[in-house]
């Protein structure tokens, strides 16, 4: 059975199990999907009021009465891995049959980009794709979605065995995940991901838990729903005109010159909030013209720096590339055919979901390289909007506007489900409020497993490295927030995988993700399958003070401790007195402890270990080679 995909222009409504003469199952379950071993298993849907309903798989069969309103549910004994199997869901006056059907482990993947960054963009994912083809390895997405109340069903396309045809717009960290798990168990795995880049803890929370913590007690929720509502109703209308821009129906993209010249001047590059234009999102057109002789027209490469959020790029009417990472700088290959002597123009159509829009990078980013020249692009533009939200009533409101928003509609319908754990990759969105991740990040672990009604395994991945390295020591956000992951393993049943060594300086979105996935495996290995592996680098134990040197005692250190260093030099180290002031210092490994010391700190009190935005130079692991996790020695 396919679940049909609700077209993206009403993914903002909300959601609703259909109650009519039809009989359904809800959306999470269907064909080739997986079923989780050794627990009972809830499956429900819909039918008729009162209609007889009776559920048969692998040897159980189960019968209820649906409700007054339609709903109904049945809960199935717990099995063993195995399958594939076939359900058959039979009512009064018709019956449904779920085909290809596992019993195996499912996982849920949720977070913001970095879980939802696809496989196909990162720089392992044609070798990956290509060697995808696994049936048990079941995936599934679920659909973005708002809603300013808990909802009864997500939106999606189903169930798709892992395949090269499935994997490559699917989760990357997810999928490498469960392939490592499927690999080392033997066992089917299903996969559902249910993420959205760019969006904070807050809007992943149930009402009652979020209005808990601290600062958030005074929301009122009738206010927040009537909001949410009207939110909806201003982007419903907002989204359908997008799917009808004017622009590519027009062919803006091949326009005679008086035409562009025709369009509104502006000064590029330059975030376009900070332009004429204002604080607005959704589709505008760019345009810059440039003269070639007869001797330029040859192959060339275009750079155009990072584009916030979607370009699509022509020249002269030629379609050059698309990119939809916000943070990726844009460079195309132009063949020479496409260029011409004389004026040409180039043209670019962007599109901004919600905040800063536009062609935001420097002014030598922009340039169009012939041979050894460059021909720069910086400078006066032309631009026409499509359609942009103050038309609407905007700008456009995205997730964070609406805290719950995400767990209303992504997680809440889903319940009931019986699954083995989750994985989350999320808190790039919070290093604004890092301190306060401490009491959120808990907070939501127990609210799904309530939710739940589980204590399941909860596997996270801590941030990795980003932004310009620190050339001295200081304060940074994104070590307290990776200091309030960790602190978040005090709760049962929880691992990190911690990635301080994989991140990129100039990209949000690290495109490694076969490592993330293998290190969430062997912390789910430990956590969730009581495995005897090694799931973790080294982790800060105790310090003591002898002789103006501290010496460092670390847990999780495997078979030893390890330098990356070809001279065993032990970096990333930083060393204060009771002043509080932080130099860098030395560091060497002693058997299973680390020495770290400073000339210029005689009385050493305290210790930070890749404590920073971007600490590139962190190299100490475990032999098994996990990386340490960052920390300080004070509180």
């Amino acid at each position: 059975m396919m679940i049909k995909r609700i077209l993206p222009i009403v993914l903002l409504l909300a959601h609703a199990l259909i109650t009519n003469a039809q009989l359904k199952v809800a959306n999470v379950f269907g064909d080739h999907m997986v079923l989780q071993r050794d627990q009972p298993v809830k499956i429900w849907g819909t039918a008729n009021p009162k209609e007889s309903i009776a559920v048969s798989f692998n040897g159980q069969t189960v019968e209820t009465k649906a409700s007054k309103s339609g709903e109904w549910k049945v809960q199935l004994k717990p099995m063993n891995f195995g399958g594939p199997f076939t359900m058959n869901i039979s009512g009064s006056t018709e019956d449904l049959t779920l085909t290809n059907v596992l019993i195996g482990d499912v996982w849920i993947g949720s977070g913001q980009s970095n879980m939802e960054w696809p496989l196909f963009q990162t720089n392992n994912g044609p070798e990956s794709i290509a060697e995808s083809q696994n049936p048990n390895i079941r995936l599934f997405t679920i659909e973005k979605d708002m809603a300013a109340k808990p909802e009864s069903d997500v939106t999606t396309s189903g169930w798709a065995i892992s395949s090269p045809e499935s994997t490559p717009n699917f989760s990357a960290v997810a999928y490498h995940f469960g392939r490592q798990l499927n690999n080392d168990l033997n066992i089917p795995v299903g996969l559902i991901h249910s993420s959205w880049g760019g969006t904070d803890i807050e809007t992943w929370m149930s009402w009652e838990a979020l209005t808990a913590v601290d600062g958030f007690q005074n929301l009122d929720k009738s206010a927040y729903v009537e909001r949410t509502e009207k939110s909806q109703e201003m982007m419903t209308q907002y989204q359908t005109a997008l799917a009808k821009e004017p622009g590519m129906n027009q062919k803006w993209f091949s326009l005679s010159e008086s035409e562009y010249q025709s369009w509104e001047s502006i000064e590029m590059p330059k975030i376009w909030e900070s332009t004429k234009i204002g604080n607005e999102d959704g589709i505008i057109w760019f345009a810059k013209s440039f003269e070639l002789s007869e001797d330029q027209v040859l192959a060339a490469t275009l750079s155009l720096g990072p584009i916030d959020d979607i370009d699509d790029t022509y020249i002269n009417g030629q379609f050059i590339g698309r990119m939809t990472d916000w943070t990726q700088e844009r460079t195309y290959a132009v063949k020479g055919e496409v260029l011409k002597p004389g004026v040409n123009w180039l043209v670019i159509r962007v599109t901004d979901g919600v905040g800063g829009g536009g062609i935001y990078g420097e002014a030598d980013q922009l340039f169009l390289k012939i041979g050894s020249e460059k021909i720069s692009l910086a400078g006066d533009w032309k631009y026409k909007p499509a359609v942009v939200s103050s038309s609407f009533g905007g700008p456009a409101m995205g997730p964070n506007d609406f805290p719950t928003c995400l767990y209303n509609a992504m997680i809440a319908p889903i319940t009931d489900l019986a699954i083995k754990g989750v994985i989350w990759y999320q808190g790039e969105n919070n290093t604004r409020n890092s301190m306060q991740y401490r009491e959120l990040f808990p907070a939501m672990i127990n609210d799904w497993r309530q939710q739940f009604g589980q204590e399941f395994p909860f596997i996270w991945v801590q941030l990795a490295n980003f932004m310009a390295p620190d050339e001295q020591p200081k304060n940074s956000s994104w070590a307290e927030l990776r200091e309030a992951q960790s602190m978040t393993l005090s709760l049962p049943k929880t691992g990190q995988a911690v990635i301080i060594d994989i991140g990129e300086a100039n990209d949000i979105h690290p495109r490694n993700k076969k490592d993330v996935g293998y290190r969430l495996a062997m912390s789910a290995e430990k956590v969730a399958y009581d495995m005897e592996v090694v799931h973790s680098g080294p982790t800060f134990e105790k310090i003591t003070i002898e002789n103006g040197k501290a010496i460092l005692t670390f847990s999780n250190i495997g078979s030893g401790l390890e330098v990356n260093d070809k001279y065993g030099y032990v970096k990333a180290f930083a060393i204060a007195g009771p002043d509080g002031k932080f130099v860098w210092a030395k560091a060497k490994v002693e058997g299973d402890q680390v020495i770290v010391w400073s000339e210029k700190v005689k009385e050493p009190s305290q210790v930070r270990y890749a404590w920073g935005d971007n600490p590139d130079d962190a190299n100490l692991y475990n032999k098994e080679g996990l990386p340490a996790s960052p920390f300080r020695t004070e509180k």
